[in-house]
C-alpha cells in the first residue's frame, strides 16, 4: 500500500487554471464567473483590464476547484461560439520568469 503525504491532500494540487481567450471585449469578471460556474467551483475568476480604456482585452484566467471540473469546461467551451466569438480555453501555462514586456 503506497504511503500518503500532505502533498497527496494538498487542495492546491487538484485546481486548474484555465486561459480562456477571444472574449467580447464588452464582458464583465461577473459574465465570467456565471459562465464557467455551470461546470463547477470557480476558485477566482480574473478579466485582464486595458488600464487606459478600462474595457477588457479579450481575455481572461479561471481558476476552477477540480482537475475534472477545469476539463469539462475546457472541453466544452473551447471552440465554442459565444457573443458572435468563437472562444478559445486551455490550460494555463505557468508564467515565465524573467523580464517582464512593456
Amino acid at each position: 500500500m503506497p504511503i500518503k503525504t500532505l502533498a497527496d491532500h494538498n487542495p492546491w494540487r487538484s485546481r486548474v487554471k484555465l486561459f480562456i481567450g477571444n472574449l467580447p471585449y464588452d464582458i464583465t469578471e461577473p459574465e465570467v464567473l456565471e459562465l464557467f460556474s455551470t461546470y463547477g467551483e470557480v476558485v477566482n475568476a480574473s478579466l485582464v483590464i486595458d488600464h487606459f480604456s478600462g474595457r477588457s482585452k479579450g481575455f481572461a484566467f479561471v481558476e476552477m476547484a477540480t482537475r475534472s471540473e477545469g476539463h469539462r469546461a475546457m472541453e466544452t467551451l473551447n471552440k465554442k461560439e459565444y457573443r458572435h466569438r468563437q472562444l478559445v480555453c486551455n490550460e494555463a501555462k505557468p508564467q515565465k520568469k524573467g523580464k517582464r514586456r512593456r
